[in-house]
């Protein structure tokens, strides 16, 4: 039986990873370091703020680095009004449901003023009893830190997590977490690490999230 659920935010709970690559390249094009779309699946996608701006820019001071990432976020908050970003199908279902009944948490690569007024326009922002964020720690996915940490915060030792991307997969999977993976970024082919693999959150219970990988 699952004894507690985190899930990814950006992918898994709401569509906007073409906020977040428009957000880096507002920051990025001016400095000659645009990347495609393309390249931002493949490469960037699982990465925080930090680690994007660290790969985009090696050896990058720390002063330039959060200079960078004010930026973005601030590209990102302009993008989020104008273009707004829509729940993910079955996603806010899914945790009004599970809200209450079962530990419940956020592990994500963005930051936490990215995830909060997102989280308020849909109506569950007091639906987690945990929102682990880029902010608080000093790593990112693929590396099972942000993970072991939701876990620790809702104090379980097992549990599920529901990511889209190989990082989240790996990450997660490295916390000694199972992992149910929705097609929404990439193919059900290069999610072949997850526990199982599905096209949707439409329709999802807590009974059927047990049966498919409890």
């Amino acid at each position: 039986m699952i004894s507690a659920v985190i899930f990814d935010f950006d992918g898994i709970i709401v569509d906007s990873e073409r906020l977040h690559w428009s957000a880096f390249n507002k920051v990025l094009d001016p400095r000659g370091k645009a990347i495609s779309w393309t390249d931002y699946i493949q490469t960037y996608i699982g990465f925080d703020d930090r680690d994007m701006f660290r790969a985009a820019f090696p050896g990058i001071g720390n002063s330039e680095l959060a200079e960078l990432i004010r930026g973005k976020g601030e590209a990102f908050q302009e993008l989020l009004e104008s273009d707004g970003a829509a729940a993910l199908p079955g996603s806010v279902a899914l945790i009004k449901s599970l809200s209450g009944n079962i530990p419940l948490a956020i592990c994500s690569g963005a930051l936490r003023a990215d995830i909060l007024p997102i989280l308020g326009i849909l109506g569950i922002e007091n639906a987690f009893d945990f929102i682990v964020t880029a902010d608080d720690t000093h790593i990112s996915k693929p590396d099972p830190a942000p993970y072991k940490l939701a876990m620790k915060k809702l104090g379980v030792t097992s549990g599920l997590a529901i990511e889209d991307t190989p990082a989240g997969i790996s990450s997660a999977k490295g916390a000694g977490l199972k992992v149910l993976s929705v097609t929404n970024s990439y193919p059900a082919e290069a999610l072949t690490m997850a526990d199982a693999v599905i096209a949707s959150l439409e329709g999802l219970t807590l009974e059927k999230l047990n049966r498919l990988v409890g």
